[in-house]
């Protein structure tokens, strides 16, 4: 079935999103990160005011990955810098292993070429070995490594990747 990529600009979408967001962030992190810290994120960033400022204020743009009229995950970016910030991409568990990411991967590198973008660049939880696999194997290579505080006594410990795109890139 076709994937579709609806952009997120009505409160209705943002909504969606947002109950999307907490579902995925906690079957999927909540083996990696510490008790809370799920709860924590998903609130400080994935919520529905906390999306409406990134899209409003941040320069941030999210798309719904539909199959059909049934949304199935999302992706959230930024340009920045001539590359494009690949903040968000995740998959309800059930759609996961089918091609959905790799449909989502070209919709990127199509928006990066459409917008002269030289590369797209990422930040992934360093335990978060099966996604590090998926995006090694798309093409991204891991830059450097970050732990940036977000607050609340929790800290994010991750690996900057990225992937050059029609053209050459340099490190972040």
């Amino acid at each position: 079935m076709q994937i579709t990529f609806l952009p997120v600009t009505q409160p209705e979408q943002i909504d969606t999103l947002a109950a999307l967001a907490k579902e995925i962030w906690q079957e999927h992190f909540t083996p990696i990160l510490k008790p809370g810290q799920v709860d924590y994120m998903v609130e400080k960033f994935q919520s529905v005011p906390a999306m409406t400022e990134q899209i409003q204020h941040g320069g941030y743009r999210y798309f719904l990955l539909q199959k059909g009229t049934v949304p199935i995950g999302y992706t959230g970016v930024k340009s920045e810098n001539g590359k494009l910030f690949l903040s968000k991409l995740y998959l309800q568990k059930q759609h996961r292993g089918k091609g959905y990411a790799s449909k989502a991967f070209a919709f990127l590198e199509s928006l990066c070429q459409k917008e002269g973008l030289s590369a797209i660049w990422l930040t992934v939880n360093r335990y978060n070995t099966d996604t590090i696999a998926i995006y090694k194997k798309k093409g991204f290579s891991v830059i450097r490594t970050q732990v940036t505080d977000i607050g609340g006594g929790y800290v994010m410990d991750d690996y900057v990747m990225e992937k050059p795109v029609g053209g050459t890139s340099h490190a972040v």
